[in-house]
C-alpha cells in the first residue's frame, strides 16, 4: 500500500511543477495564488426506469461507482413521489461521489489517460460543456470503459456524468487548465 504522506498524484506534482507557471505566463497573473486549480470532482450515475422495478440496481451501481472513485459512493434517492414514473419519495434511483484531493488528480489522470481512449469512436470531449463560472459537465454512455469495471460482472451498462468543478471565473481559463492536464477538446 502507498504511503499517502509521502505520495504526491502524477497531475498534482505537473500542476505545481509546470502547469501553475505555464498559466501564470499565459494569462498574466500576478500572483501564483490566482491561477485557477481543480477544487472536486462529482461522479454521478442514475439508474433511471431500472431502479424503479427493481431496486437492487441502485446498490449496482454504488458498487460500481465506489469500485471507479476509489471511495464509497452514496444511493441517491427520491426526494417526492411522482406516480407517472412509479416513483415513490426515498426510493433510491442512483449513486454520486465527490472526489477532492489525491483521489481527484488520480481519477483525472486515470479518465484522460485509460477510460477516454478505450471509449468507442472517441474523437474527443466537447469544449461548450462549460457552464460560464468555469465548471466542466461532460457525460459517459458507459460505465465500463474503466479498467476497474469487470466485463463478466456487469450486468447493466450504466451511463455517467463527470463534473470538473475548478476555481477559474471564466470558462477561458477552466479550458486552459484543463487543456495543461491533457484533456482531450475536440474544439
Amino acid at each position: 500500500m502507498l504511503d499517502s504522506t509521502t505520495y504526491t498524484p502524477r497531475l498534482k506534482a505537473m500542476y505545481h511543477d509546470s502547469i501553475r507557471a505555464a498559466m501564470m505566463e499565459e494569462f498574466s497573473y500576478k500572483n501564483a495564488m490566482q491561477t485557477p486549480r481543480l477544487e472536486k470532482i462529482v461522479l454521478n450515475i442514475g439508474c433511471g426506469s431500472e431502479a424503479v422495478n427493481d431496486t437492487k440496481k441502485a446498490k449496482s451501481a454504488q458498487d460500481d461507482l465506489s469500485a471507479i472513485a476509489g471511495q464509497m459512493a452514496v444511493v441517491t434517492k427520491a426526494k417526492k413521489s411522482i406516480a407517472g414514473f412509479r416513483v415513490r419519495e426515498d426510493m433510491p434511483l442512483g449513486a454520486k461521489v465527490t472526489l477532492r484531493g489525491n483521489r481527484m488528480y488520480e481519477f483525472l489522470d486515470r479518465l484522460t489517460m485509460i477510460a477516454m481512449p478505450r471509449i468507442r469512436d472517441f474523437r474527443g470531449v466537447p469544449g461548450k460543456s462549460f457552464d460560464g463560472r468555469g465548471n466542466y459537465a461532460m457525460g459517459l454512455k458507459e460505465h465500463i470503459v474503466f479498467p476497474e469495471i469487470n466485463f463478466d460482472n456487469v450486468d447493466v451498462n450504466w451511463g455517467m456524468d463527470i463534473v470538473i468543478c475548478t476555481t477559474a471565473d471564466n470558462d477561458a481559463e477552466a479550458k486552459s487548465l484543463l487543456k495543461h492536464f491533457n484533456m482531450p477538446f475536440n474544439s
